[in-house]
């Protein structure tokens, strides 16, 4: 397995863990201390903007992971690997946006969003630089 296939499968699958992980806290399966959860976690506008982030953070880690591993033609393959990308790429800047916006830093959260721009920003020019 190559490196950038190994990283976008283990960030694909730790977004499917987190939003499995926060469908137990929300269901009161679990309980996580304030310190560990984001900026604001108790207010309800918060909520639901993390919450806003499920159906693009999953739509990203499931075709992400379907591009690789899924029965398609290379030309498909390479489509929906953009795509998946690119929906990565927007959910890291979002998130880093909005607490640009309201002037919160936090040094997990702003590196796990960094993360996903610098990960999908890489694969995406690498990527392009081989098909040119």
């Amino acid at each position: 397995m190559n490196s950038n296939k190994f990283l976008l499968t283990l960030t694909e699958g730790g977004m499917i863990f987190y939003w499995v992980f926060a469908s137990l806290v929300v269901l009161e399966f679990i309980s996580v201390p304030p310190e560990y959860m984001y900026s604001d976690y108790a207010d309800s506008t918060v909520v639901a903007w993390n919450w806003s982030f499920f159906p693009l953070d999953l739509s990203f880690a499931l075709t992400g992971l379907y591009s690789r591993y899924g029965k398609l033609t290379p030309s498909r393959r390479a489509t929906l690997s953009t795509f998946s990308l690119s929906l990565m790429w927007c959910a890291g800047l979002m998130a880093i946006s909005f607490w640009i916006v309201i002037g919160s830093y936090d040094p997990f959260w702003w590196g796990v969003n960094m993360w996903l721009v610098l990960l999908a920003s890489w694969v995406l020019v690498r990527n392009y630089r081989l098909q040119a």
